[in-house]
């Protein structure tokens, strides 16, 4: 397994129990009902050393409200980061050696929607 796939799956699987969201894909989905989260592994660089594969990832979570304000995104967003702060260390093969956040920002969706992307670095190494 890739280890941005891996870390996707985490991702995901943290989210999952984030009160209020109707869903958690991995990807932006064709149809859900907001609000939902979509969970995406980026760019994957080498960060591997002499005896051992690792992988540097960017992870993205983009969170879709909607017709309410943004003061209802912004508390699913502490509680996404809240989740995701808890994801483990062993997965699917990788080891999470470092998963950092990076930035946030939240932003309107069309006419009456909120969306808001939190992006964060994975340093993994193969077990």
């Amino acid at each position: 397994m890739m280890a941005g796939e891996a870390l996707s799956g985490a991702a995901r699987q943290a989210l999952a129990g984030v009160t209020g969201l109707n869903g958690c894909y991995d990807g932006p989905p064709a149809r859900a009902s907001a609000p939902y989260a979509s969970v995406e592994a980026g760019v994957e660089t080498d960060w591997g050393h002499k005896s051992g594969a690792g992988r540097e990832v960017r992870l993205t979570v983009s969170l879709r409200g909607s017709g309410e304000g943004p003061a209802r995104l912004r508390a699913l967003i502490a509680e996404a980061e809240a989740a995701l702060a808890g994801i483990g260390n062993e997965t699917g093969g990788w080891r999470i050696v470092s998963f950092a956040f990076l930035r946030s920002r939240l932003l309107p969706d069309g006419e009456r929607a909120w969306a808001a992307l939190i992006e964060y670095r994975a340093r993994l190494l193969a077990e």
